[in-house]
């Protein structure tokens, strides 16, 4: 089965073919870190965690790249407002988002790049673009002259701004040849950080860096660029100008991949509207698990809207597999194997590729996972799985796992936690149901509940 992805750039599904057969390159914009980041940001690097997961689940060989923008009008506001250098600011909120991401279980960036650390590669690129005609030197810096640049506009379909673009790093100057112009390279000002290069003292806009390191690892081709649909217009719209303009090949980027939004009543969460939540309040209600299945229980592409009774319902849904994955891992059935459990198997890894496949659609995926569940349950109920059996279908999750990453397998239960159980459990043998009831009241208050199946006990954490 051929992989289709939808494709930004030509509003359409496309079969999937990288650039080098098995070899993906694959850039996704990164964090301004000036701030904690909130669940926004959580929805769109799940996403891409899955996406990526998935690429090489197929056996592709992903390197993903994604970069932090450490310099930024916002970072220096932010610094000046608290009173501290604006590299410990940066520092501090870089630390943390990256603290969020191993914690939501985003394992699959191949290397995080920092804009600070590619000064000689952005002077570079402007110093091209100069030469070739496509920037220019005003009194505050070198701007992008868009009327140059014929194919400006062809990612958005347009070339002006909309209410919804994520315009809060415009350049204002009256200097400037077209409204759209943006600037690549900022010269001094008082109380704001530099660097000494041969364009001038000054620090960098906010589009070329992306160009700068993605030429820098990628050259000046690569097969996927991802971030979130607010970022299509102007900030993606300036990488393909830059890049195209400097390199002269098109396209920039083979395949581009948005993430719709995380609303709240309707409206994108986002600091500005200051109707977020962060990342690290969320942990401390639900666990990474439950907001990894929030976020794949809906297509990358579509808006989500946010809500407590949401994230309760993906919890209760998640309970379901993990209370499933437990009852196989106890399953001690005797007997043959099977043959209807293979032939699921097979069927169920198939209907799993193929929604997938389709797009990524996790939804259509996380819903044959249900329907595993449901068979397995069935036959676990009806004493019709053996432990040989049992393992195929635990190894068939696990598979499944390896590209969502929603099972707790660190969840370590305490040996004393352990003992009660085994307790209980002899007690049930000798029907000393007094005490058996003693046992289960004894677990709930170390907060573990008991369930009891056809083939031993489940604990789980309550």
């Amino acid at each position: 089965m051929a992989l289709f992805v939808y494709n930004t750039l030509t509003r359409t599904k496309e079969e999937f073919k990288p650039m080098r057969k098995k070899k993906i390159n694959l850039f996704v914009c990164g964090i301004t870190p000036y701030d904690y980041a909130h669940l926004g940001h959580a929805k769109t690097y799940i996403q891409f965690d899955v996406i990526v997961k998935y690429l090489r689940f197929l056996k592709y060989n992903v390197v993903y790249l994604q970069n932090i923008t450490d310099i930024d009008d916002k970072i220096i506001q932010r610094a000046q407002e608290k009173g501290i250098d604006w590299k410990d600011l940066a520092s501090h909120y870089e630390q943390n988002y990256l603290e969020n991401m191993h914690s939501l279980k985003v394992d699959s960036v191949t290397r995080y790049a920092k804009a600070t650390d590619h000064i000689p590669e952005i002077v570079s690129q402007v110093q091209r673009l100069a030469r070739k005609g496509y920037a220019y030197k005003i009194s505050d810096g070198y701007y992008f002259d868009i009327s140059k640049f014929k194919d400006y506009g062809k990612l958005a379909k347009r070339t002006a701004e909309q209410a919804e673009d994520s315009i809060s790093r415009i350049d204002e100057n009256n200097e400037k040849r077209n409204k759209g112009d943006f600037c690549l390279w900022k010269f001094k000002k008082d109380n704001e950080p530099f660097w000494e290069t041969k364009i001038g003292t000054g620090r960098p806009g906010w589009h070329i860096e992306d160009t700068a390191i993605t030429e820098k690892y990628f050259g000046v081709q690569y097969d996927i660029h991802g971030g979130a649909v607010d970022l299509i217009f102007p900030h993606h719209e300036a990488e393909i100008a830059q890049m195209e303009a400097i390199s002269g090949k098109v396209p920039l980027v083979r395949y581009w991949l948005h993430t719709g939004f995380l609303n709240v009543n309707k409206e994108k969460m986002s600091k500005s509207l200051g109707n977020f939540f962060t990342i690290q309040d969320a942990l401390k209600q639900y666990s990474p698990s439950v907001l990894r299945y929030v976020f794949l229980s809906s297509h990358y592409r579509k808006p989500l809207d946010f809500s407590l009774e949401l994230l309760e319902n993906a919890k209760g849904s998640l309970q379901r597999i993990q209370e499933c994955v437990r009852n196989l891992g106890h399953c001690t059935g005797k007997g043959k194997s099977n043959a209807c459990v293979k032939e699921m198997i097979t069927k169920r890894m198939h209907d799993f590729t193929e929604a997938m496949n389709d797009d990524f659609e996790t939804a259509n995926a996380l819903a044959v996972i249900f329907s595993v569940v449901r068979e397995t349950n069935s036959l676990l109920q009806e004493k019709k799985l053996s432990a040989s059996d049992a393992k195929k279908i635990l190894k068939f999750f696990l598979t499944i796992d390896s590209v969502f990453s929603l099972l707790e397998q660190d969840d370590v239960i305490p040996k004393h936690i352990i003992d009660l159980a085994e307790q209980r459990e002899q007690a049930r043998k000798k029907k000393d149901w007094k005490q058996s009831d003693l046992l289960r009241e004894a677990l709930k208050k170390e907060e573990y509940g008991i369930d009891d199946t056809p083939y031993g006990y489940v604990l789980k954490k309550l």
